[in-house]
């Protein structure tokens, strides 16, 4: 699903190239408390560098009207808890922190992998100016790459107790593989794009073209949802029902019948005016993120919708919760921390800045149980972020943009490229080396 920003007919998901240099200033006279321009942008070559390679604490920023410091009161309006799916919660007194060490300054970055080396042919080796690696950062490690899809990878699901990983492309194929080998098992040719993919308990659920097609892994009954127009974007599970984030912008529901072992229709939810791209369940609610620049909040109660937050300026592309707050993503380049008043609305009380659209978010513990973000840009790159400091931790790269990311057991993580490669991460507590 190509994006169009401004009305343009450019593609937002193009690859995007490195800057150039610039001057150097002349050293200040305490070099020891400054911080190095050239490392900000990401091409210091000094070493030793007489500056600072760390950013200086800065001041807790004061909360403004938006903030929210009481959690007792997002609890009572029902915004709290951890969520059940790629965001799972953090404890401690968090409300205030937000950005506290990164605010809301963008750090230019000009990493870029070598072209020649993704090739097998630089000849520069060490002094290549480019990265030979995929990745930066400590913390984390890849363990191996899934070569076989031919397009974009759209969904990448890891049903409860299996030993089978199932993703699903735009080449039109589902990919089983085993997790002990890595092998690729079987491939499902479905006839149509797959938007997206999930699993809930033995069902793998993949949004087609005018349709959700549900397997039963275990007793391998597969039933056809029809309803939908268009591509299906986003599926999500709440309470006893299967939620669809359909092209034309409404948002299907069926309720599962366990005596007839079928999915059957629900309910209707409409109110987005474009295609819906993106969904949610948490704390009793269900957020649905838009085309149209929107989140709609709807009660699970009675699948009406309670309040529409306007705040993005363009595509909403991604939204997950953690703890009492809603984490949203977006294609005008910010990531919004939103957070329950006293009347129960949400409001955002943080907006991290990226300098490219951001796609997708997924929210995780490292190998310590500390609460990271994984931030998608369509600079074809993957950011690491400590909560709620935003502060950078790492980076994943990829041939071109990663459009899926899904948590596995034990420390692991799964991301997924427009090439077709899928690559497995794993979390460390000793330092790693970059992974090549």
């Amino acid at each position: 699903m190509d994006f169009d920003l401004n009305g343009g007919n450019k593609r937002v998901f193009n690859r995007l190239g490195g800057g150039g240099g610039s001057t150097r200033p002349a050293p200040p006279t305490d070099s020891r408390q400054k911080v190095c321009f050239h490392w900000r942008a990401g091409r210091c070559n000094r070493n030793p560098c007489p500056y600072l390679h760390r950013e200086l604490p800065g001041p807790v920023p004061s909360q403004g009207p938006g903030g929210y410091t009481n959690k007792r009161v997002a609890e009572e309006s029902g915004f709290a808890g951890p969520s059940h799916r790629r965001g799972p919660g953090f404890n401690g007194s968090s409300s205030n922190s937000w950005g506290r060490f990164g605010g809301n300054r963008t750090v230019t970055k000009t990493e870029k992998v070598c072209n020649f080396w993704v090739d097998g042919n630089c000849t520069y080796g060490d002094k290549c100016r480019y990265l030979h690696c995929w990745s930066k950062g400590d913390g984390f490690s890849l363990l191996t790459q899934l070569d076989g899809h031919e397009k974009l990878v759209s969904g990448i699901a890891l049903p409860s107790g299996s030993d089978k990983l199932y993703t699903g492309s735009k080449d039109e194929t589902m990919r089983v593989w085993d997790c002990a080998s890595g092998q690729c098992t079987s491939v499902l040719n479905l006839g149509g794009e797959v938007g997206c993919v999930i699993s809930e308990g033995p069902w793998l659920l993949v949004g087609m073209p005018n349709l959700v097609k549900a397997w039963n892994i275990e007793t391998n009954v597969d039933q056809s949802l029809t309803g939908p127009v268009g591509q299906v974007y986003s599926l999500v599970v709440g309470t006893d029902l299967l939620f669809a984030g359909t092209q034309d912008g409404s948002i299907l529901a069926w309720r599962y019948n366990a005596a007839t072992n079928c999915f059957e229709p629900a309910a209707s939810l409409n109110g987005h005016t474009l295609a819906v791209v993106t969904l949610y369940v948490g704390a009793n609610r269900l957020y649905s993120g838009s085309m149209d620049k929107t989140i709609k909040v709807w009660s699970l109660d009675n699948l009406q919708c309670i309040q529409t937050l306007t705040d993005h300026t363009s595509v909403v592309m991604s939204l997950i919760c953690w703890d009492q707050f809603l984490l949203s993503c977006s294609l005008d380049n910010t990531v919004k921390i939103w957070a329950a008043t006293e009347g129960g609305n949400l409001e955002v009380t943080y907006t991290h800045k990226e300098e490219h659209g951001v796609l997708a978010l997924c929210g995780v513990h490292d190998a310590e149980a500390k609460p990271v973000l994984l931030c998608s840009c369509n600079d074809n790159s993957l950011r690491l972020y400590d909560l709620p400091s935003f502060t950078e931790r790492g980076k994943i790269f990829a041939k071109q943009e990663i459009r899926s990311v899904q948590i596995g057991p034990g420390g692991i993580f799964f991301t997924g490229d427009g090439t077709g490669q899928v690559k497995v991460w794993k979390w460390s507590t000793a330092p790693t080396v970059p992974t090549s």
